[in-house]
């Protein structure tokens, strides 16, 4: 398992905050939202969560070769991630084809518009209480800053369910807790951006966050095994690739 763990060296984190309520878990302001959206996808871009998704799925397609994939990104957003991945793909021989799910029908309405000239990308309403999709339906489940919205019972559900509707991994990409990167997110929210959704909830997403042994430990749970954690360049963000145990 490669295991680049920073848990030794980090500094102590907050403890968790548990059910909280950020201004994008509703009701949505659609041009406050739409602002939200193109400030997570301007920093899923140039802070590299977008690359450490790529890297994640390069290295799940490394352990069985493939040239071919299939798979579903849970709380897709914009979609961003997936236009990154798709692109990032084709550069690379790999011909793939993403299903993206979206709980909240304005966020929905976005994305669609964000990924009208995306090909190899459908877009569909998802459920709160599951994933609409049959077993083993794709090669790979796939969901960014995802799980930490999520208490520990519905995220080992989700994390189930992702396990279920894949045959080959479950990747999550998501944010750790830190007092440095609460920090850093409070500055960079100020610095950056006028949003109120994304001044109130990028914070907030920090001490919301698991810390990736914690996740691992909620996926153990639901009969995945961890086989790969990856960092982002900065260490705020990490990405887990399980398989079912």
């Amino acid at each position: 398992m490669t295991n680049q763990s920073h848990d030794e060296w980090y500094p102590p984190s907050v403890e968790r905050l548990a059910n909280a309520h950020e201004l994008l878990d509703g009701p949505l302001d659609h041009t406050i939202l739409a602002g939200n959206l193109r400030d997570l996808t301007r920093i899923n871009r140039l802070l590299g969560g977008a690359d450490l998704s790529w890297r994640a799925l390069a290295a799940t397609a490394g352990r069985t070769p493939a040239t071919a994939l299939t798979m579903l990104d849970v709380g897709t957003g914009a979609a961003d991630i997936p236009r990154h991945l798709l692109r990032q793909a084709a550069r690379h021989g790999i011909e793939l084809a993403v299903t993206a799910t979206e709980v909240r029908p304005e966020v929905l309405d976005i994305a669609r518009g964000h990924s009208a000239a995306t090909a190899q990308l459908l877009l569909e309403e998802g459920r709160t209480d599951g994933l609409d999709h049959g077993d083993n339906s794709f090669d790979v489940a796939h969901a960014s800053l995802v799980l930490h919205h999520l208490e520990p019972p519905a995220a080992t559900h989700l994390l189930r369910e992702m396990g279920r509707v894949c045959r080959r991994a479950v990747i999550v990409n998501d944010l750790d807790r830190a007092r440095r990167w609460w920090l850093g997110a409070w500055l960079l929210t100020r610095l950056t951006t006028a949003n109120r959704y994304t001044r109130n909830d990028a914070p907030l997403s920090v001490r919301r966050a698991y810390r990736p042994n914690e996740l691992s430990a909620l996926a153990a749970g639901a009969d995945l095994r961890e086989v790969a954690r990856l960092w982002d360049r900065l260490g705020h963000r990490y990405a887990l690739v399980f398989e079912p145990a």
